[in-house]
């Protein structure tokens, strides 16, 4: 056991030390799914909702040509006129 200990380095022994284990990690998840399970559903479709609009904005952003303006700049260029 020593033989193998001589190879690791302080800090890496200290960090394996507190990191968590599989079991740990497991029962938090089942914590956290006990404590939010009512609400995952409805974060779950928010977070999709928000991809799908993410996504559509990078595509209309790539069709947009590099050198016009856009609706929302000509307004703001109009207010500050």
């Amino acid at each position: 056991m020593s033989e193998v200990l001589k190879f690791i380095s302080p800090e890496r022994l200290v960090s394996f030390a507190l990191a968590p284990g599989p079991m740990e990690i497991v029962i938090v998840l089942v914590v956290v799914l006990l404590l939010f399970g009512n609400r995952l559903p409805g974060a779950m479709k928010s977070l999709g909702q928000s991809f799908v609009a993410f996504k559509k904005g990078i595509k209309e952003g790539e069709e947009e040509p590099v050198g016009t303006e856009s609706n929302s700049d000509k307004s703001r260029s109009d207010k500050l006129k």
